[in-house]
C-alpha cells in the first residue's frame, strides 16, 4: 500500500485499511497496545488527535512505515510487499 495524505480523514482511512491489512479487529489492535477498542475507533475516524507517539505506534502494529517526499517528486517504485517497520 502506497498513499498519499493530505487530511486527518485520510490517515484515519490509512489506519483503518491497515489494521484490517494486519489482520486485526479494533479490539485486538487496541488489546496488543493497550488502550481500548472505543480509543482505536476514535482514531480511525478522528485521526486530527494522533500524536506522532500514538501514529507511529500504530504504523508498527500494522507493519507499515511512514516516508516523507518533497512535493512533485516522483513516489519511489518498490512493490507492496517491501513495506516494513
Amino acid at each position: 500500500m502506497q498513499q498519499t495524505i493530505a487530511t486527518p480523514y485520510q490517515m484515519g482511512q490509512i489506519l483503518a485499511a491497515g489494521r484490517r491489512r494486519a489482520g486485526l479487529t479494533q479490539a485486538e489492535a487496541a488489546s496488543r497496545l493497550g488502550v481500548s477498542q472505543s480509543r482505536i475507533s476514535t482514531l480511525e475516524t478522528d485521526s486530527g488527535a494522533l500524536t506522532l507517539d500514538q501514529l507511529l505506534t500504530l504504523f508498527g502494529a500494522y507493519e507499515l512505515q511512514l516516508q516523507v517526499l518533497d512535493k512533485g517528486s516522483p513516489a519511489p517504485a518498490s512493490p507492496a510487499s517491501a513495506l516494513e517497520w
